[in-house]
């Protein structure tokens, strides 16, 4: 990749996270071929869970998008301890979870703070299809959940 992707980071006063133990029966990413595909990162900080409940009720939009850049951070931060950032050729598919209260519909504007990170860190690489989809409960309460399938160098 020829995307500085650590200046990115700093620019952005960003550091990667560890990467959270999983909270049930799977592991955080696990790469196939020549993709990585990323369990569902929930907001996470310090280790405990950050954030919870409904967008559009107890979470503003706003809030959620913020949550959603955080889940990001998670996922690079799962990638780069897998197989190391510097091998990422594109972010191929994002998947976005909203827990939401009913009549909420800015679903994709929510998840676009997932997107943005991304893009904003690793460039054209960063930018990949998706899905951002509402969804009644998320695990443990959360707001917002991302998941994503990287495509990496042989």
């Amino acid at each position: 990749m020829s995307v500085d992707w650590r200046a990115n980071l700093e620019k952005l006063g960003l550091t990667l996270p560890p990467v959270s133990a999983p909270q049930a029966a799977y592991v955080p990413a696990v790469r196939s071929g020549n993709h990585v595909y990323v369990s569902g990162q929930v907001p996470i900080v310090d280790g405990k869970i950050a954030a919870t409940g409904k967008v559009g009720a107890e979470v503003t939009p706003e809030e959620a998008k913020a949550w959603a850049r955080t889940c990001a951070l998670s996922v690079l931060a799962a990638v780069d301890a897998l197989v190391g950032l510097d091998n990422v050729t594109r972010v191929v598919k994002v998947g976005g979870f909203v827990a939401s209260a009913p009549g909420f519909t800015g679903q994709p504007e929510v998840i676009n703070g997932a997107s943005e990170l991304f893009a904003a860190v690793l460039g054209e690489a960063g930018t990949h299809a998706r899905s951002a989809v509402g969804v009644a409960e998320l695990p443990r309460g959360v707001p917002v959940e991302v998941e994503a399938i990287v495509e990496v160098a042989a």
